[in-house]
């Protein structure tokens, strides 16, 4: 029965695979059919802007771990010394995308906000088994050692959110707090996904990367519209209620992904995924925040709900009401006020 189950799943894995794959071909095509000339153009980025060396947001920082060798660049806010709050992108962002979590939450916290592997100024191993799940886990709990913690609060966004649930289950003591944003614990994902074709259709990019270097190509096509689509569309991007992304913003984003091999080690984490899920073990002990943003155009809000019955510990989930996937770039103010109310919530609790 096992056997007959994995050969479904992994059926419609590479089936599923094979579609999109065939989709993205005749969008290309359509491109080129268009106007060849534009679909290969790049523009020239040889200079950061200016905002990804805002002082405001802290110090650039480098750390090399030991045992891959690899070295992990995040920037800092706060004192050292200070409890530790480590911040977790999801695709595709950086660690830029925490910006006004890095300058709220230093008056009480050391921050830092990873670029994880593969990502931004991090090391990039080429191979896509360097990428598998185990090793984005153990690189979390190196970080921390490194940096001269045993414990921290833990906040994770898309793909860094999946990471986050992942480092609740695997170690628990690491973990003081977890806040996850518009991820659901992965199990409730590979179940979900798996009965609800809504869902599967939403999840196509996953499906998508699992094919060698064309996503990458594809990303980069008319100068990297797909990742300005991601961010600005009526249906994927930021609403119009929230902080839109500036133009030097936008821009910021397009610097870091357009450096020569910037997509392949943030589209290897996904190539490992299928043979990652669901958990053996999968419960989470840790007190845990879910936020959600109601008119994520990539999860559905279902899953939102179904996930409390994988913590086994105080747990509070609040979906905000048109907002999208971009959620703690989008409503700051807000996103960091429930931040701030979980938080201050479960130090009273103990006190």
């Amino acid at each position: 029965m096992f056997t007959i189950r994995s050969l479904l799943f992994w059926s419609l894995v590479y089936g599923y695979c094979g579609l999109c794959a065939s989709i993205y071909l005749l969008k290309l095509l359509w491109s080129i059919g268009q106007g060849p000339a534009q679909t290969f153009r790049r523009g020239a980025r040889e200079h950061p802007p200016r905002c990804l060396n805002d002082p405001s947001l802290g110090t650039h920082c480098y750390v090399r771990i030991k045992e891959s060798g690899l070295r992990f660049h995040y920037v800092a806010a706060g004192e050292r010394g200070k409890p530790l709050m480590l911040l977790l992108h999801g695709f595709p962002e950086f660690w830029y995308s925490w910006r006004y979590q890095l300058r709220e939450f230093k008056t009480e916290y050391r921050v830092v906000a990873l670029d994880l592997r593969g990502y931004g100024e991090t090391d990039a191993p080429i191979h896509r088994e360097n990428y598998k799940l185990d090793c984005l886990i153990t690189d979390i709990k190196d970080i921390l050692d490194s940096l001269g913690y045993s414990k921290c609060v833990l906040i994770g966004h898309d793909w860094g959110g999946m990471i986050a649930w992942l480092i609740a289950i695997c170690y628990p003591e690491m973990v003081m707090k977890l806040i996850v944003i518009n991820f659901p614990h992965p199990n409730v994902f590979t179940e979900y996904i798996l009965r609800h074709p809504a869902q599967l259709f939403k999840s196509s990019y996953y499906y998508f990367f699992q094919i060698p270097w064309f996503p990458e190509f594809m990303f980069s096509i008319n100068d990297f519209k797909a990742l300005k689509h991601l961010f600005t569309s009526h249906h994927t991007g930021i609403r119009g209620k929230g902080c839109q992304l500036t133009t030097e913003d936008l821009e910021a984003y397009i610097y870091v992904f357009s450096q020569p091999g910037a997509l392949s080690g943030p589209i290897n984490h996904y190539r490992n995924i299928f043979s990652c899920l669901p958990l053996k073990h999968h419960m989470v002990t840790t007190p845990t925040l879910l936020l959600w943003g109601e008119k994520d155009a990539f999860m559905e809000v279902e899953m939102a709900e179904v996930t409390k019955i994988y913590v086994k510990n105080y747990f509070r989930l609040t979906i905000l009401s048109e907002a999208s996937h971009w959620l703690q770039q989008e409503q700051p103010d807000i996103v960091n006020k429930l931040i701030w109310t979980f938080l201050k919530e479960e130090a009273r609790k103990k006190d």
